[in-house]
């Protein structure tokens, strides 16, 4: 999977790295969206089943990856601001179609609610409307050791609680990325995590009831921080909103097992109806990385997405 690599200013703010994959045979472009402090290898497994239908698009946030050495870090990123990114984007790469998980989602959901004329499709995985009392716990102890710069706190807290269901090798790599971060990136965590935890959901279901394509929702059902009931609150806000629960996976979904991986890749090819190719059959594997390949935050709430996929 080689990808064309660029940078894309937006906002004349920020310069935003991105990975492009070209499909041979493009039935669109899709965007996948991190959470926070997330990179582009958090995707690797799901670029390998979506690249054959189409063209990928992948990007580091400011703050995060191969975007950090580009951008100033003396201000936190704004919901907002990360969501105009995603717009901005959508216009680049003439994208149609939207993939988002943990923190991402919250991004995505504002984007969506601009009503991108482009947009087709979207599917959101592992997020929720709903702030619930183990979401609470994790992002309560969270934000006391990010301003606290606690690095080691904060990987253990991350590989207990909502990576509890990863291969021992993720964990590993999750650990030895989240523990190294430069102190910038602990505080953008921090920022994200307190406003949820100021305002709620509140703050990234602004005006989501504008969204007008169909969106599919995706959580696992051994999450309990992002619980598919939970999720299923979304069809209070967006009308065209659809909902698929993963057996056997926790809030890391297709990251957790090839049994996983092949289920969220079964809901995704479905709801965006196209039959897995041949070269996108199962083919999951434990990628040896310098980076772990999965979001710590992969939470509903922005919870504390710091490693590949946020």
């Amino acid at each position: 999977m080689k990808a064309t690599h660029s940078l894309v200013s937006s906002q004349g703010l920020f310069r935003v790295h991105t990975a492009y994959y070209a499909s041979p045979a493009p039935q669109g472009t899709i965007i996948l969206v991190n959470g926070s402090l997330a990179t582009t290898a958090s995707f690797a497994q799901t670029v390998r089943y979506l690249q054959p239908c189409f063209n990928v698009v992948c990007f580091d946030e400011p703050y995060a990856g191969q975007s950090k050495p580009h951008n100033d870090h003396s201000q936190p990123v704004t919901k907002e601001q990360e969501a105009r990114i995603l717009l901005d984007l959508i216009d680049y790469f003439e994208a149609d179609h939207l993939l988002s998980f943990s923190w991402g989602g919250a991004s995505t959901l504002l984007a969506l609610a601009q009503r991108p004329r482009a947009i087709r499709k979207a599917v959101i995985m592992a997020f929720s409307p709903v702030i619930n009392p183990a979401m609470s716990d994790y992002l309560e102890t969270g934000v006391q050791r990010l301003i606290a710069c606690d690095r080691t706190g904060v990987a253990d807290l991350i590989n207990e609680t909502i990576g509890q269901h990863l291969p021992s090798l993720y964990k590993r790599y999750n650990f030895r990325h989240i523990s190294s971060l430069d102190d910038h990136e602990y505080l953008q965590m921090a920022f994200h995590v307190n406003q949820v935890l100021k305002q709620d959901t509140n703050c990234y279901m602004t005006n989501a009831e504008r969204i007008d394509v169909p969106v599919l929702f995706i959580n696992g059902d051994k999450d309990i921080y992002t619980t598919p009931d939970d999720a299923h609150g979304f069809g209070r806000y967006i009308e065209r909103s659809r909902f698929a629960t993963i057996r056997g996976a926790g809030h890391f979904l297709d990251l957790e097992s090839k049994a996983t991986w092949q289920q969220t890749r079964d809901e995704i090819m479905s709801f965006l109806r196209l039959a897995p190719t041949r070269s996108s059959q199962p083919r999951f594997s434990l990628l040896s990385s310098d980076e772990p390949l999965f979001d710590i935050g992969r939470a509903g709430a922005p919870g504390l997405a710091t490693t590949a996929r946020g």
